[in-house]
């Protein structure tokens, strides 16, 4: 599955806001915030960009529902099952 942000961009630091007990707890348990954060930013955006794609091609995958709806499939008589 293709990525949808470059893996080899540099790092770049940042300050984020982390509720100071869970930051504490995070870090006794030897969580590793920055892998932590951008594993969470991964999910989010890859999902956020679906959701974008999906409402981007709404339209179409309409369209194209209908279609099939009506005329079927091209593999329609090909399939066994």
């Amino acid at each position: 599955m293709q990525q949808s942000y470059n893996s080899q961009a540099p790092k770049k630091p940042t300050n984020v806001s982390i509720n100071s007990d869970l930051l504490s707890k995070a870090k006794s348990l030897k969580i590793n915030l920055s892998a932590t954060l951008e594993s969470a930013l991964i999910k989010i955006v890859n999902e956020k960009q679906r959701e974008l794609w999906r409402e981007e091609n709404r339209d179409t995958i309409a369209s194209y529902n209908q279609i099939v709806e009506e005329h079927g499939t091209f593999s329609d008589d090909l399939r066994s099952f």
